[in-house]
């Protein structure tokens, strides 16, 4: 039996990551839980924060879409007893600030506080019926998305399984693997059987370093000619979405690949790149990536 007498009143969150938009103005806080239970709890009382426009669960994380700012919160217990009061961008760092009530108090000082990722944190005396919170201060990490098609052959091979085993094996402290997500295409004639790309996401303070890592072992184990590879750094991959959207309805060629080819870093550029690119978008998004 586990001796959890050195803790019995906290749970470490195991990994909180915050990615930034470009001008430091919104960031999505990324916690990967332990707990689901406190994990739901929170994120329904985090939402009521001024600073919290959205939250959703994907995966084992919960992800707050956040501005950035300051504010009070007039906390109430059962009502609003959590939230987030603070958050701040710097050149390098991501400090988000949050505060709560009794239990909610523990869940806003020491299960943050000593969470993985953390660089340095402050937190007040919890538990009981304390108010207590803590900053934490989070490298400023960059989204990047990287799309995938065209791995396999009709003998050989699975691009899902492949883009999910590289992407594992590229992870390092310095880039986390986020997200892995399955998106349906039109079914093309020459398509291998299902007509699917990849797109694995991944937050980033060396996003050079983590696509050329991704590229080269693609490039090791790809058994086919047609492959495409291509990575989308950015906040959101909006301005891929309406070509995204045309590939999922119909059979496009790569004349129409090159209005979005700006928005990308193309490495591998193969008849895949148009499922690649066009995965990208629909990263997370699992309900219209996943439609046909």
């Amino acid at each position: 039996m586990e001796n959890i007498s050195k803790t019995p009143y906290s749970i470490s969150y195991p990994e909180i990551l915050a990615v930034a938009s470009a001008d430091n103005s919104r960031v999505e806080l990324i916690e990967r839980f332990d707990c689901i239970g406190g994990a739901m709890w929170a994120g329904s009382h985090y939402k009521k924060s001024p600073l919290v426009e959205s939250v959703r669960i994907i995966g084992n994380t919960q992800r707050f879409l956040l501005k950035t700012g300051c504010v009070d919160l007039a906390l109430q217990g059962s009502y609003f007893p959590a939230g987030i009061s603070d958050v701040l961008v710097t050149d390098s760092e991501v400090a988000v600030t949050y505060l709560g009530m009794g239990g909610g108090g523990v869940g806003a000082s020491v299960c943050r506080a000593s969470a993985g990722g953390v660089l340095r944190s402050t937190e007040d005396p919890c538990g009981g019926g304390k108010v207590a919170g803590s900053t934490i201060w989070l490298p400023k990490m960059e989204r990047v998305i990287i799309g995938v098609d065209d791995t396999d052959t009709p003998e050989a091979g699975a691009t899902w399984t492949l883009a999910h085993n590289i992407s594992k094996a590229v992870e390092n402290k310095n880039s986390r693997y986020l997200s892995h997500t399955i998106t349906q295409l039109f079914p093309v004639p020459y398509r291998t059987k299902n007509c699917v790309a990849i797109a694995c996401e991944f937050a980033t303070t060396e996003p050079e370093k983590l696509i050329s890592d991704f590229e080269k072992l693609v490039r090791e184990y790809t058994l086919s000619d047609k492959t495409g590879l291509c990575a989308f750094r950015g906040f959101d991959p909006k301005p891929l979405l309406n070509y995204g959207r045309l590939v999922k309805n119909g059979e496009v060629t790569l004349n129409d690949f090159e209005f979005v080819r700006k928005h990308l870093d193309v490495r591998i550029e193969g008849r895949g790149i148009i499922g690649a690119a066009a995965a990208i978008p629909f990263a997370t998004k699992y309900k219209e990536a996943l439609s046909l």
